[in-house]
């Protein structure tokens, strides 16, 4: 008989044989295809997506910034766009390993390969004259704005014997010893509006050989003696009807690139070659001009006009929002230089200005404002200011006044796109918000012969 504790080593000694050789079998297998793999790590303590550390995937709603290391100034990377320049708030150029920090935007927009989805409307007060008049006498809206004035108004309509409206015919605003007060040209629809400033005393309007008398009744006053604006009428001038060439198209944006508008121009950056396209290129002819304020990289940069998108593009996409700091900006600079001296405005064109901005003038400038919008309105140039985001009410005034006095029509971003800081509700009436893509492009339409 064998001995009871010999036995019970035994089976001791072959119970642990059999886990050794299990444990090694389990290492020497492949790893199974659903085993998850230990991530990687970087070196800043951040962990990838595909575990190798090389990238960095931002949690949902964490915003992600980009940069160029050939380039002086941070981007943000789009897959459509390419690089989209920030405001760096120090001023510090950035590394290529991306240290620092950028006025940066939400991940969504800056990867989407969508046109960012800016939203827009737009009030004609030439097209709502009573509103605006009421608008005036009850104080809610004041003028003059920088030293434009559009509240004394005459509508004039030009038209041939048979009754057809004229475009581009030149209307003149006198007074009674004959010296000018205003001069504007007819849109497709032959019409024109004419203004004067307080002390002047309106006479005759003019158009060719055609003329008739200005009526300036005296003002009513409200129970507190203060003078109301009373609407305007209208004066229809019948003129020979001259044959005239199909007039081209002249387009010009003017865009401030100071630091606070960064969602702008990412928005020019990529959605100008669609309205290009939309707007189509038989005699179309574009300009793009950038301004700051004194003190930053330049003041305004201007360019000639051109019928090549591609070349527009790429002085588009070379602009990024840096400097400002202060609210007014070197708005009177640049359309002094863009209105009154730019000497690529053809005679035989529809001409049309788009602003886009969201700061005043500085103080101090009222005669070369007026001086470049009484230019622009004898030219015929429509000036479209579009207001951006933080504008304040002086800025809507401005704007209004702009739109007015040159026959143009008053665009304000809105916050239905969700992009960027808030916008300022104007004083108007019912408009319609649409993509602003959508509105830049029925403007051009509605103003082109």
């Amino acid at each position: 008989m064998k001995h009871p504790i010999k036995q019970l080593f035994v089976l001791l000694l072959a119970f642990c044989l059999i886990l050794s050789l299990a444990a090694c079998a389990e290492k020497a297998a492949p790893a199974r295809a659903d085993s998850p793999a230990e991530p990687a790590h970087r070196d800043d303590g951040k962990t990838s997506a595909d575990g190798k550390g090389d990238a960095e995937t931002p949690d949902d709603g964490a915003k992600t910034e980009f940069y160029n290391a050939d380039k002086a100034a941070p981007a943000a990377y789009d897959s459509e766009a390419g690089f989209v320049y920030r405001e760096s708030p120090d001023g510090a150029a950035p590394t290529a390993s991306g240290e620092g920090t950028v006025d940066t935007i939400e991940r969504d927009q800056q990867l989407s390969a969508e046109p960012l989805k800016l939203t827009a409307a737009e009030w004609k007060d030439n097209e709502n004259w009573p509103f605006f008049v009421n608008l005036v006498n009850t104080e809610l809206i004041s003028f003059p704005s920088f030293g434009l004035d559009p509240r004394n108004r005459v509508e004039v309509r030009v038209q041939s014997e048979d009754g057809t409206p004229l475009g581009n015919r030149a209307v003149v605003l006198t007074d009674g010893e004959g010296t000018t007060l205003w001069q504007a040209r007819t849109d497709k629809h032959g019409v024109a509006y004419l203004f004067w400033m307080e002390g002047q005393t309106p006479d005759r309007v003019v158009c060719g050989n055609a003329s008739a008398q200005v009526q300036t009744p005296e003002p009513p006053t409200d129970p507190q003696g203060k003078t109301q604006l009373r609407p305007s009428g209208t004066i229809t001038l019948t003129v020979s009807a001259e044959a005239q060439t199909a007039p081209g198209l002249q387009i010009m944006f003017i865009v401030d690139t100071t630091g606070s508008m960064s969602d702008e121009i990412a928005y020019l950056q990529k959605d100008f070659a669609a309205i290009a396209e939309r707007v189509g290129s038989e005699g179309v002819r574009y300009s793009v001009n950038f301004y700051r304020d004194e003190g930053d990289e330049y003041v305004t940069r201007t360019n000639g006009f051109s019928s090549d998108v591609a070349e527009i593009q790429a002085k588009i996409n070379a602009e990024y929002a840096d400097g400002g700091g202060d609210t007014p900006e070197a708005v009177a600079e640049i359309l002094t230089e863009c209105l009154k001296e730019q000497g690529e405005w053809e005679e035989n064109t529809v001409k049309l200005a788009f602003l886009i901005f969201d700061a005043p003038p500085h103080e101090g400038k009222e005669a070369a404002l007026q001086a470049a919008v009484s230019a622009a309105a004898e030219k015929g140039i429509r000036l479209i200011p579009v207001v951006a985001s933080n504008a304040e009410r002086e800025t809507e005034l401005f704007g209004r006044a702009l739109a007015i006095l040159t026959g143009g029509t008053y665009v304000f971003l809105t916050d239905d796109s969700g992009i960027g800081d808030s916008h300022l509700e104007p004083i108007v009436g019912n408009y319609e918000v649409e993509l602003l893509q959508d509105l830049i492009v029925r403007v051009i339409d509605e103003y082109r012969a």
